[in-house]
């Protein structure tokens, strides 16, 4: 299965090359899901999704903690 990413653009893009690029940039998600009987709701869920590769994950995890102060005394 291919997919042209823009219209009029002659390069075809196979889905898996579509997947690698978005992810590569990282994804987030989000969603909501209400049950309901009679219009009262009973239950919600709120869906958060982040889709990012390992390597981008652990050096935001790194410089979040370089940015922390040292804790005082």
């Amino acid at each position: 299965m291919s997919v042209q990413p823009f219209p009029g653009s002659r390069e075809d893009v196979a889905l898996v090359d579509l997947l690698d690029r978005v992810i590569d940039g990282g994804v987030v998600v989000t969603g909501d899901i209400v049950l309901s009987v009679a219009d009262v709701d009973l239950v919600y869920v709120g869906l958060r999704l982040v889709l990012a590769p390992a390597y981008a994950v652990d050096e935001s995890i790194r410089r979040g903690r370089s940015r922390r102060p040292a804790p005082g005394p």
